[in-house]
């Protein structure tokens, strides 16, 4: 375990230090938090500029509360005419009985006017209506537009972390191997605890820019009000994504890093990796698809079949409430699946790092002894 520890903690300071690491770091806590304030920033209330002309001012409030409503008085049409021309105004009632506009009327605030002047004239006339009783009677969705939004989110970090996170590891195995370096260094400890040393190191700087991601955007969300939006459990959910991405990358890395032991050339590592380039991003296609439907056949088969359920499962926890034994037994499959890659995974690098030169065939490797 001290080979491994001594791989793990070497992978880690000789990346962390690196300017591409933080500047990567900061420009993502800077984007996170950015899209965080964006609706806040970009959306905001509705803002009207509204005037009156011989007429009271409507109570708009009542039925748009987060509206921001501001009303001036003009003397006569004309000089109301005129600011609505000017842009000084969207619209002027005049005599409580039209509304002017410079041209077509927005209309949102078109069908606020009629609606609310309606009410005053009913309620002037001591015609009282009462409103009418909301009742549900399905499911609560209050929360399902955020839930939505929240797993299309975690889709994406997951698939950019798990496939940049792999490619680190191939590309750092094939730099060793081009270099002769792994010689070396399996002069000091065995094959297996360089693999498990290098896939640890760089999983760990994953879960610092998962953590970061996690942190700042919770924490923008609750800077911008966003989070009064965010469904029950959040935690939970939170806590799900770090287990799923430990578990997926897990069964990435540990392929990334047998598929590119077969090489000893950087031009040679996206060929030897397309197979699972193409593997991760079906992954993401199906999470991405179960952001739509996380309760369909589909989605819930697949979030029981590794790698699939890596992505797949945290999408869905992340859209609906799953059954607990569910998660429990997707977790258990995909464990299963880790440690099956790993066996296998292990055998493959032992095998093949040493072998430098010409591309060592897959079937070559797994058959040797």
């Amino acid at each position: 375990m001290n080979g491994v520890m001594l791989v793990a903690r070497r992978e880690i300071t000789t990346q962390i230090r690196t300017r591409a690491f933080l500047i990567g770091l900061l420009i993502t806590a800077a984007l996170v938090g950015a899209a965080a304030f964006a609706p806040k920033v970009f959306g905001g209330p509705d803002s009207y500029k509204l005037g009156t002309v011989n007429s009271q001012q409507l109570p708009l409030k009542a039925a748009a509360p987060d509206a921001e409503i501001e009303w001036r008085t003009f003397p006569d049409e004309a000089a109301a005419k005129k600011a609505v021309l000017d842009g000084d105004v969207d619209a002027v009632l005049v005599n409580g009985a039209k509304v002017i506009t410079d041209g077509e009327i927005d209309q949102q605030l078109g069908v606020l006017l009629q609606s609310t002047n309606r009410e005053v004239k009913l309620g002037a006339a001591g015609v009282r209506i009462a409103p009418l009783q909301m009742e549900s009677v399905g499911a609560d969705t209050r929360y399902q537009s955020a839930r939505t939004g929240i797993a299309v989110v975690l889709v994406l970090v997951l698939f950019m972390l798990i496939i940049g996170q792999s490619m680190m590891v191939a590309m750092g195995v094939v730099e060793e191997k081009g270099s002769r370096i792994v010689e070396i260094l399996l002069a000091s400890v065995r094959p297996w605890q360089l693999l498990a040393g290098k896939i640890l190191g760089l999983g760990v700087l994953g879960l610092i820019n998962l953590v970061t991601i996690l942190v700042v955007g919770v924490a923008a969300s609750v800077g911008s009000g966003l989070a009064t939006d965010f469904p029950p459990g959040m935690p939970g959910i939170v806590a799900g994504v770090l287990v799923w991405f430990v578990l997926g990358y897990a069964f990435f890395a540990t392929l990334a890093a047998a598929l590119s032991s077969l090489v000893s050339r950087q031009e040679e590592v996206s060929n030897v990796m397309s197979p699972l380039t193409m593997l991760i991003m079906i992954t993401y296609l199906a999470a991405f698809y179960a952001t739509s439907d996380p309760t369909g056949t589909l989605a819930e088969v697949l979030s029981f079949v590794p790698p699939f359920s890596s992505m797949v499962m945290p999408v869905r926890m992340a859209a609906v409430d799953v059954p607990f034994w569910q998660v429990g037994v997707s977790g258990a499959l995909m464990v299963l699946g880790v440690l099956g890659v790993l066996s296998v995974g292990a055998k493959v690098y032992q095998r093949a790092v040493l072998r430098t030169g010409a591309r060592v065939k897959l079937g070559d490797v797994l058959r040797a002894k």
